[in-house]
């Protein structure tokens, strides 16, 4: 597919408020790729340079994009007019620029990209460069146009999208194997979910109602939630945001190894940072840990870390995704063995629930 069209499809969704017209645009956009394109076609639809599932980036600061940006257009573009895969092509030998005299190349590289591109191409191809396209569609839309491209069934597409995390990747399934394809996406270590979020509520009266009369409650904590997975000795954790975080988190890694029972799981948990009066440090403290690449060992003394599982969601080879919750957290406390826990109760009583709430507060952590 030429560039262009990605292009004129970014402007048309851009001047779009209808919610349906924009997830039609989007299928039948996506019904034109071809599936050599479909993981970087979508990720550029989403406003990303590389999948989510790509560890690649392409680590340009914004004042060389800045600078970028001023570059006149070629007197001379090419006849063959710039396709997609021209622009994933050149995004990756962007980002695999390394060593000495890389930011010199990369530059070199960005400017040859963004001169070649014409002046109906390049706000959209800067766009992608700054990873925010504004064109009103977010992921939710998109996994309605892979649903209704593709023939398939949207649930079957949003459970894909939890257990992939990437909807390229989903997209690249669904466009080129249908129904059959993606019921055969499953839970597997090593590859992050997407994090289960939960509905919102501010009145207990409203929750005893919607779980019958009787519910869990869990500390809110003030930190950053993590996933945790393992197998053997091999341990990796990632963020919220899906970034690998590992190596910034060895005293999890740790009791991952020596003291979580079970030869492989997938936990969900969240990590504080706590001061010597147990109380935890201010949110911005605990994201100092997770920036840190250099010095780490000494950022763990100074902000050490609890962790608070809450979640099983995979153990010895069998996902835990379809259990009900009472299972899911008997399986988590026994892996655990009772220690590294979230606070929790379960109640039937308002009072009760209430009192748990300003514990929680009085902790220092969110409710």
């Amino acid at each position: 597919m030429k560039f262009s069209d990605f292009a004129s499809l970014c402007y048309e969704l851009e001047k779009t408020p209808s919610r349906l017209a924009k997830i039609a645009s989007a299928a039948a956009y996506l019904k034109r790729l071809q599936p050599d394109e479909i993981r970087y076609g979508v990720a550029f639809l989403a406003g990303r340079p590389f999948p989510i599932s790509d560890p690649r980036t392409l680590d340009i600061g914004p004042s060389a994009l800045f600078e970028a940006a001023k570059i006149p257009e070629a007197g001379n573009l090419s006849s063959t007019p710039l396709a997609l895969k021209d622009i994933a092509d050149s995004f990756g030998r962007i980002a695999e620029a390394s060593g000495k005299g890389s930011r010199l190349g990369k530059y070199g590289m960005l400017k040859e990209l963004i001169a070649g591109a014409d002046s109906r191409e390049r706000p959209i191809l800067l766009r992608l460069l700054h990873n925010e396209l504004r064109i009103g569609l977010h992921d939710g839309l998109i996994q309605e146009a892979i649903a209704r491209a593709s023939g398939t069934d949207l649930k079957t597409v949003r459970r894909a999208t939890l257990f992939l995390s990437d909807l390229a990747e989903v997209a690249s399934i669904a466009l080129t194997a249908g129904m059959t394809g993606l019921k055969q996406v499953d839970i597997k270590l090593f590859v992050p979910l997407l994090p289960m979020l939960s509905e919102l509520s501010q009145d207990f009266n409203e929750i005893f109602t919607a779980h019958g009369g009787k519910t869990a409650l869990e500390f809110k904590y003030d930190g950053a939630r993590v996933q945790i997975h393992k197998e053997g000795d091999r341990v990796r954790i990632w963020s919220r945001r899906l970034s690998e975080v590992t190596s910034s988190l060895p005293e999890i890694v740790e009791i991952a190894r020596r003291d979580l029972q079970g030869d492989s799981f997938i936990l969900d948990a969240e990590v504080v940072a706590v001061g010597k009066d147990g109380r935890p440090f201010p949110f911005q403290e605990l994201m100092r840990r997770f920036k840190r690449v250099h010095g780490i060992e000494s950022a763990a003394s100074e902000i050490p870390l609890s962790l608070h599982l809450f979640d099983c969601l995979f153990f010895d080879g069998r996902s835990l995704i379809d259990e009900p919750y009472d299972a899911r957290w008997l399986k988590l406390s026994a892996i655990a063995g009772g220690a590294n826990l979230a606070q929790r109760k379960i109640t039937t009583d308002k009072g009760e629930a209430e009192t748990f709430l300003k514990e929680a507060l009085a902790a220092g952590h969110e409710g």
